[in-house]
């Protein structure tokens, strides 16, 4: 595929940027990247009840009006409509996001699907529970299952019924853009936060566990800086007041230019506490920077993409104690951090860059191509009729990340 090809990809998000996310983010970066290798056009819910046609650096975002949501899944009636006439080659559609697979089958569309299974439905359960039939039949109409690591296959109830079909693509990023350091802007930084900074990135919701971090604090000589915003900043702010700890954490809410806060923590904290978190990207940015990563032992990816003794230390989930304990070694031992640190580095450049993703994302698509949908279905319903164990994906790896 180059870009010559009049190969249409149309992807199916819940939202897109500016709306802030792990899933949104991924899917910008994405389309911004396969624009130069096929045709591409995004279908994602509007925050209002309009539909609005936007362009992000000549790619079509399509905002579909938003008439009801179910849980926080957004529900918009004429998704179904725009899918069928986008006429395209490959629907790209990202999970979990129910009522967008609810639109996918009432769209008719009989071309391959290719589906990014970013997580399970895990705190909604009664929700999960509902739209179990209908997530069954779509992993089956899915020609592949973009996971972002064997581990989170490995531990899914629902993605280990179907590892046939799973691909196994990381999320990347360029770790070039993070490798400008504004010492200007970085000294700012630490003339105000002190010499001894933790960062942390993330929407403030429930699973990404920053009420154990700052708990945590009580027991670090240190600064703690929480960028992001959401449903719980009030909560946090009142936890901080509580604590008495407002000359310890700070909770900065959104900033423009992250970049300069990555090059000034001395350590980077991701305290998540569900596998919702199921790889953590903003990890792969601090790592970028050469920072090690201090983050818990989920069943998720969480704890393969930075490595407990290789890029930073693994803590039990929901333990302010091990938290702070691994973070105030690592601020302690310089050279600790400096080794951990260069071992991040290199780590992403290898692993984890936008080239390499994207590479692995068009051979899947090619892959999806040269297989008719009918085989692929009627190959997965053989398999299982005669018991065939699901094949391991990537069984080394795998093995090597859950001991």
């Amino acid at each position: 595929m180059d870009g010559n090809d009049s190969l249409r990809i149309l992807h199916i998000g819940k939202f897109y940027p500016p709306h802030s996310g792990g899933m949104e983010s991924h899917l910008q970066t994405l389309s911004r990247e396969l624009k130069r290798h096929v045709d591409i056009e995004v279908l994602v819910a509007n925050e209002h009840r309009r539909d609005e046609l936007t362009w992000d650096r000549g790619i079509k975002i399509t905002r579909v009006g938003t008439q009801a949501r179910i849980s926080s899944a957004p529900v918009c009636f004429g998704l179904a409509r725009k899918i069928k006439r986008a006429h395209a080659d490959i629907v790209h559609l990202h999970w979990p996001n129910p009522p967008a697979a609810l639109a996918f089958f009432a769209s008719g569309y009989r071309g391959p699907l290719v589906l990014t299974y970013h997580s399970d439905i895990v705190r909604q359960k009664l929700m999960a529970k509902v739209f179990q039939p209908f997530l069954q039949q779509l992993l089956k109409r899915s020609s592949s299952i973009v996971a972002s690591s064997s581990r989170y296959v490995a531990t899914s109830a629902i993605l280990s019924n179907y590892t046939d079909r799973c691909r196994v693509i990381p999320f990347g990023i360029p770790p070039d853009e993070f490798n400008t350091r504004d010492e200007r802007a970085v000294n700012e930084i630490r003339k105000q936060f002190g010499p001894r900074l933790i960062l942390s990135v993330g929407r403030l919701i429930y699973y990404k566990g920053f009420q154990y971090l700052i708990e945590a604090m009580r027991h670090i000589d240190g600064h703690l800086v929480i960028i992001g915003d959401g449903p719980l900043r009030t909560e946090l702010a009142n936890q901080v007041a509580r604590l008495g700890l407002q000359q310890k954490v700070t909770l900065l809410g959104q900033v423009d230019d992250i970049a300069p806060y990555y090059h000034a923590a001395h350590v980077f904290a991701l305290a998540s506490v569900a596998r919702s978190e199921a790889f953590g990207i903003v990890q792969l940015e601090a790592m970028a920077c050469g920072k090690p990563v201090v983050n818990t032992n989920l069943d998720s990816g969480v704890p393969w993409v930075s490595q407990d003794g290789v890029t930073g230390i693994t803590v039990p989930p929901r333990d302010p104690f091990a938290l702070a304990a691994a973070i105030t070694k690592l601020l302690d031992d310089d050279s600790l951090r400096a080794e951990y640190g260069q071992a991040a580095r290199l780590r992403v450049e290898k692993e984890f860059t936008q080239d390499l993703m994207i590479a692995r994302l068009l051979e899947t698509y090619r892959e999806v191509l040269r297989v008719p949908v009918a085989e692929q279905s009627a190959a997965t319903e053989l398999e299982e009729w005669h018991g065939r164990p699901a094949r391991d994906i990537h069984a080394q790896d795998a093995r090597a990340t859950s001991n």
